[in-house]
């Protein structure tokens, strides 16, 4: 009996998901959402995935802020989306975006010019969102790189939220620890998610 050549392994098209840094996956709606970073480590591209057997990409989004935080709503067509950074002198600039995931545009949902930088964003269940946002400055405040205020947003249909809706006056939570996370860690990560749901399985052959 003559053996079987060893197969090789079929690669995804990954174009989009080069240098992961955070990445977040819905195996329900098998779906990965997977920030990534340009050759300066800053992360402005998301990309949006089909995993399965045939994993392919089906979103491309560019970002004006680095991408902190992804959470798929638990029910709903939507990746919420955490972005934000320290502007080296002064503020914590940023922005919570609402992705729709059946193609529709992106919607940047706090008022302010600047928004805030969002550190993290949790569904607590379908119509609450948790979010932690770094203070507006740094001004006389070390502590600013180190705690976080703690909001939580509340709608009845987030699919209905309109661009821009979110008031400031609304992001004045209680000010908590918040550690930043290791970016070295969330990074190994990223890439131990996709290189496993965005590489297919070995074809099987019929003895």
């Amino acid at each position: 009996m003559t053996a079987r050549p060893k197969a090789d392994r079929p690669k995804a098209n990954r174009r989009k998901a080069d240098r992961p840094v955070l990445a977040v996956a819905d195996p329900d709606r098998r779906l990965l959402a997977v920030a990534c970073a340009d050759k300066y480590g800053e992360a402005l591209e998301l990309g949006l995935f089909e995993i399965g057997e045939q994993p392919r990409p089906l979103r491309r989004i560019r970002c004006r802020h680095h991408i902190n935080a992804l959470a798929f709503h638990p029910s709903l067509p939507l990746l919420a989306v955490g972005t934000g950074a320290y502007d080296g002198g002064y503020f914590f600039e940023g922005q919570l975006l609402m992705v729709p995931l059946d193609g529709g545009r992106e919607r940047e949902l706090l008022a302010e010019r600047m928004g805030r930088q969002v550190l993290a964003v949790h569904w607590q269940d379908g119509t609450r969102l948790r979010l932690h946002l770094a203070p507006h400055d740094d001004d006389r405040d070390d502590a600013a790189h180190e705690e976080a205020h703690l909001v939580v947003l509340e709608r009845p249909d987030w699919t209905a939220v309109a661009a821009r809706s979110v008031p400031d006056r609304r992001l004045q939570g209680p000010r908590v620890p918040f550690p930043r996370p290791d970016a070295d860690v969330a990074a190994s990560a990223a890439r131990q998610l996709t290189d496993r749901l965005l590489t297919p399985p070995l074809p099987r052959h019929d003895r």
